[in-house]
């Protein structure tokens, strides 16, 4: 009986606020589709969020921003490419958090990372991290990347004498896997050999989000003082178990015999001894942080960096290892197997830098081959792993029309923003044939003719990807090492239509993705 009260208050308080939010924008002259749809659509899979954006960009061609209600919280999409160069640059200060996924204090873990925290916290963190991605840290960290992969290719060259049909997602999950255990726990996961090692199976568990989250996300949209009350979590308690003990035992060890390992560990670890100086190599500048810097200059005192503020970055970078890269890395190698003359290309050009290196790659080589990063670059563009960025309001701020169709909106603290990265991506406007997978859309000549601000895989401005270096530097080094000894290509089970996942937020394709790993003939 109380379990069917439960549903039945659940379902009223869900149809309210749907009404609620219908009736938000109406009253302030936003226009915007059926927010009912907007909502039920998503989550019962019959669209991705993904689809979504790309749908309410394209229905109202002519609106600068457009509501959304796919969350149950009145979201803005905005469409005008000079508006989202305003809020996430010129006037960052207007906008510099995250949208909240759940309340403070709920779970520690996820608060504290990177992508949550924010105002002066999350300034204070960014400063600290930059430092982890540097051209100079890079460098540093390439032997490490450079180990993995080259580990993941011996594994496949003495496994395969001619060729074998393999699943991409299954191969790079576990390569991003080892990437992150190496870079961001320094451990050696080995999940290339150890199928179920307990940091992959950690992985797999920590970035499945099903039906089961959605409703927590709901429950804490509609009733959160319910999921507050029961302890409920965002993050699995046994795998935040593990990611905390991991840590705390790596730091143990290092303190007590004195060993050095240049990760994210020991910048974090130098950090909090105040061997770090926080404006040395940003990655950010800091002329966009005037007035978070006046804050400092008040008397804001700088937390002391603890045990489980180090697992919450790991984890942030897990998550985006595990998923983001590893999504991006699934997509380039089914392009490279359906456009066997770009894959050629690509191979002639690693034969000619590994001629040049005398059969030994380094840094300087790899970041600067030119036709690597075309094609990396336009499977950014054409599959970008996060697909929509977001924005919260912190200071009320107007927007002014941009046609003689639209009024100016004021926005208060709390509201979102929506920028849809994979709309803009596939804008024929911005992208002539944007489903065509064309690398030479960024060659010397073209990528000048790119309107500016139309390309964002890591987002823009100061809240932009703080590990864009190392993303690039994995993906990288991975096709070049496999592409010195194999090729991707298609076989019957390799789907030519891929369909994006009903139930992912971010960019997953709907099904297992099948090609051949075939050697070379050299």
């Amino acid at each position: 009986m109380l379990t069917i009260i439960f549903i039945f208050l659940l379902l009223t308080l869900l149809f309210i606020k749907i009404v609620q939010t219908q009736k938000y924008w109406s009253r302030r002259g936003v226009i915007h589709g059926s927010l009912l749809q907007d909502f039920v659509r998503v989550f019962i899979k019959r669209e991705s969020f993904c689809e979504a954006l790309i749908r309410v960009y394209t229905t109202f061609p002519n609106s600068s921003f457009v509501g959304l209600s796919q969350t149950l919280l009145p979201d803005l999409v905005l469409t005008n490419i000079d508006l989202i160069k305003e809020i996430c640059i010129k006037d960052f200060d207007h906008f510099t958090d995250h949208r909240w996924f759940i309340p403070d204090g709920v779970d520690e873990l996820w608060s504290k990372n990177l992508f949550a925290l924010k105002g002066i916290e999350w300034k204070h963190m960014r400063t600290t991290l930059s430092p982890c991605f540097t051209s100079n840290k890079m460098k540093i960290l390439y032997n490490l990347i450079a180990e993995c992969s080259q580990t993941h290719l011996e594994f496949y060259s003495n496994k395969i004498s001619n060729i074998k049909t393999v699943e991409l997602s299954d191969i790079f999950t576990r390569y991003t896997t080892d990437i992150i255990a190496t870079v961001a726990f320094g451990l050696k996961s080995d999940s290339i050999t150890n199928k179920n090692n307990d940091f992959y199976v950690m992985g797999e568990k920590s970035t499945s989000f099903g039906f089961s989250t959605k409703i927590f996300m709901l429950l804490y949209t509609i009733m959160p003082a319910i999921p507050k009350m029961l302890g409920l979590t965002f993050l699995n308690r046994k795998v935040s178990e593990i990611f905390k003990r991991t840590v705390n035992d790596t730091i143990k060890l290092r303190e007590e015999k004195g060993i050095f390992r240049p990760d994210m560990i020991h910048i974090l670890l130098e950090a909090r001894k105040h061997r770090i100086k926080e404006d040395e190599n940003q990655t950010i500048n800091e002329n966009e942080f005037a007035v978070v810097n006046e804050m400092l200059k008040g008397g804001y005192k700088k937390p002391f960096i603890t045990n489980n503020d180090i697992a919450s970055q790991a984890v942030i970078f897990f998550f985006a290892g595990f998923h983001t890269v590893s999504v991006l890395l699934c997509f380039m190698a089914y392009e490279l197997a359906l456009n066997p003359q770009i894959q050629k290309r690509l191979q002639q050009e690693i034969d000619e830098t590994l001629n040049k290196c005398k059969g030994k790659i380094n840094y300087e080589s790899l970041i600067g081959m030119k036709y690597m990063d075309m094609v990396v670059t336009e499977t950014f563009r054409k599959w970008p792993p996060v697909i929509g960025v977001d924005r919260a309001c912190t200071k009320k701020y107007t927007f002014k029309p941009t046609n003689n169709n639209e009024k100016s909106l004021k926005i208060y603290p709390g509201e979102l923003i929506w920028i849809p990265v994979g709309a803009i991506h596939r804008d024929p406007k911005f992208y002539p044939n944007p489903d065509e997978f064309n690398p030479e859309r960024f060659n010397e000549y073209n990528k000048d003719k790119i309107k500016p601000y139309t390309f964002l895989p890591f987002g823009l401005g100061p809240r932009n990807c703080i590990g864009s270096r190392l993303a690039l530097l994995e993906i990288k080094m991975f096709f070049f090492f496999i592409l010195t000894k194999f090729e991707f290509v298609p076989n019957q089970k390799t789907d030519r239509n891929l369909k994006l996942k009903k139930s992912s937020f971010n960019l997953l394709e709907a099904k297992e993705i099948w090609v051949d790993l075939k050697l070379r003939d050299l």
